[in-house]
């Protein structure tokens, strides 16, 4: 009995000793893998927050648009800027006071209302132009990047001089659009990318002063038809844009203030996709307007037209011919979302100016508001009493007409 005992006493401690060291082990196992798995999270906790930390900042992008209106050229500026000892043309010399502003700005964008034809065709006048060459070359030098060349004087010297034309400008580097020489380059649209901001240009006329398109060649000239404008941003939005801006050939002349169709047409544009309008036509200004648009989705965006430029460049002397505006747009991309705001919008005004008292280089294009103070401070007097009581009133005029 007493062996018994003693053998049950012996299998009892060694249930005991198995058990203890079974309780140790499980617990050393456990505090161990605990601190393993605390050391584990706490690691990644900490690669996640250096990664959340090395993420970049996506910094907005700025950039400053300046525009112009219509670059025209009668016979009395080509004489002017013809050079007879070296049988060449120079019109730099017309834009010297304000070539700060567009050379400057990281776009700059015209209407060019002429043809470069070439000299065979002959140099012309109103009512079908035809422009010496060499103005493409200096509106290069000038700072202008892109001309919108769809107009009513786009077929004054027939499709020749239109395919002539868009030679010129692309042996002077000018990207263009509203002209086109295959219909493949009707439907390729023209984007730029500036300085990390795409941006789609297009351009349409009311017409060709009636001379008639090529009826194998429709598409040389971008016309004004609602059906037509929606094609064209819809190609223009498969480029996935940041922007899209459009050229307009309408109104009507001389008039200070849009038409209906205008507000119509500006409308459809806003409302499919347009989000800057550049108007011409009437050769004199007319006001500019900034405006938010709601739109199908609920979604808004800022929306900006001038419903014309006025001349830049012309020998027109008419009432309002002579003055107009250097117009600087400031856009800004947001870096985080990509959405496109207009921040500021404001404008130089200017007046096509002629010496009469040079024999030559007598146009110029003035910064009004420089010349008056250059000549109230009487460091400038070049200008005469009467041309600055002139510019007092043209910056009037144009104040009155922008309203902002």
């Amino acid at each position: 009995m007493r062996l018994i005992m003693k053998k049950i006493f012996v299998i009892f401690i060694l249930i005991a000793i198995l058990t203890a060291t079974g309780l140790f082990a499980y617990e050393h196992f456990f505090v161990e893998n605990k601190e393993n798995l605390e050391t584990s999270q706490q690691g990644e906790l900490q690669e996640g927050k250096q990664e959340e930390q090395e993420i970049p900042v996506k910094e907005d992008t700025h950039i400053k648009m300046a525009v112009i209106g219509d670059i025209m050229c009668h016979n009395s500026q080509y004489k002017d800027a013809y050079n007879s000892s070296t049988g060449t043309y120079d019109f730099s010399y017309v834009f010297e006071d304000v070539k700060k502003y567009i050379s400057s700005a990281d776009i700059a964008i015209g209407n060019l209302e002429t043809t470069f034809a070439g000299k065979e065709r002959g140099y012309s006048n109103y009512p079908r132009f035809n422009t010496p060459e060499q103005l493409a070359q200096n509106l290069k030098d000038f700072g202008i990047d892109v001309l919108s060349t769809a107009n009513n004087h786009s077929m004054d010297t027939n499709y020749n001089g239109l395919v002539s034309t868009i030679n010129y400008l692309d042996k002077a580097g000018i990207s263009h659009v509203g002209t086109n020489i295959a219909e493949e380059d009707q439907n390729k649209i023209l984007v730029k990318d500036v300085n990390g901001i795409k941006i789609a240009f297009l351009s349409f006329t009311y017409g060709t002063n009636g001379i008639p398109l090529p009826k194998d060649k429709p598409y040389c000239v971008n016309l004004i038809d609602d059906d037509f404008i929606l094609e064209q941003i819809e190609l223009a939005k498969k480029e996935e844009p940041d922007l899209i801006c459009a050229s307009m050939h309408w109104g009507l002349e001389y008039q200070t203030k849009q038409n209906s169709e205008q507000e119509r047409l500006a409308n459809l544009l806003f409302t499919n996709g347009v989000d800057i309008i550049f108007g011409s036509h009437p050769h004199v200004l007319q006001p500019m307007e900034k405006k938010t648009v709601t739109l199908d989705d609920g979604t808004t965006k800022d929306c900006f037209v001038i419903y014309s430029l006025g001349n830049f460049m012309s020998g027109q002397v008419k009432e309002n011919t002579r003055n107009s505006v250097i117009l600087n747009i400031d856009i800004t991309k947001d870096g985080e979302n990509g959405k496109i705001t207009l921040d500021d919008i404001n404008y130089i005004p200017i007046y096509m100016y002629k010496s009469s008292s040079k024999k030559s280089q007598k146009y110029s294009v003035l910064d009004i508001e420089k010349a008056i103070s250059e000549y109230e401070a009487g460091t400038d007097k070049s200008i005469g009493s009467s041309t600055y009581s002139t510019l007092k009133k043209e910056l009037s005029k144009i104040q009155a007409t922008m309203g902002m």
